[in-house]
């Protein structure tokens, strides 16, 4: 089948509902840095971390890019800010390090560390639910996903639900913040997962 045919394929099986079986493959690059990703995650995380969901998030942010910059200025594998790679690197200095957004190893290790902090600082109903609000407050911040847990309570909404609860309210955001924060949770672990555990990289928050 010509590139042409292929490409044809594709948008008619998108458009019948089907692209989501074609939305990821899991590029050469990251084969790379399978091991390192699972051995920093299984040491800040223990031996059940979700392995494949930081995989999905790296791909989601960089697409394993390790040189990967941004518009606004994010760095690296997992385009973290300046402002936030200082941080992080305070916060843990003995276990991350200094800085080094650009640097593979670093990156990962600041992820999964980041990742754990804000996920100790969320409460919700269930590990994938939990893990979606800590995606979401990696996107946006820990403070929009209090405010919009607040808002979903008066709303009468299960502020400890993600997913089609706290997820559908807006405390605030612009509307382009709003969509991409919304999006970034559901690619993750909706999406993007599934491929990593498929292909053995370890459990998944949400496709164990």
């Amino acid at each position: 089948m010509t590139r042409a045919c292929m490409a044809l394929l594709l948008v008619m099986l998108s458009g019948l509902g089907f692209g989501d079986a074609f939305a990821v493959e899991i590029p050469m690059a990251a084969r790379q840095y399978r091991a390192e990703l699972i051995r920093n995650a299984r040491a800040v995380w223990g031996l059940d971390a979700p392995v494949a969901t930081f995989a999905a998030q790296i791909y989601q942010e960089s697409g394993w890019r390790s040189d990967a910059m941004s518009r606004v200025g994010a760095q690296g594998l997992t385009q973290f800010m300046p402002t936030t790679s200082k941080w992080i690197a305070g916060l843990y200095p003995q276990s991350v390090g200094s800085a080094q957004p650009f640097n593979p190893s670093w990156s990962m290790r600041a992820l999964v560390q980041y990742d754990r902090w804000l996920f100790d600082r969320i409460a919700a109903a269930n590990p994938c639910e939990r893990l979606a609000f800590t995606l979401s407050a990696y996107n946006g911040g820990l403070s929009w996903v209090n405010r919009d847990k607040k808002l979903a309570t008066r709303k009468g909404l299960d502020r400890l639900t993600w997913f089609d609860a706290v997820a559908t309210v807006n405390s605030g955001r612009s509307a382009a913040n709003w969509r991409e924060n919304r999006t970034y949770p559901q690619r993750i672990l909706k999406r993007y997962e599934s491929q990593y555990v498929a292909a053995h990289w370890g459990e998944g928050g949400c496709n164990e």
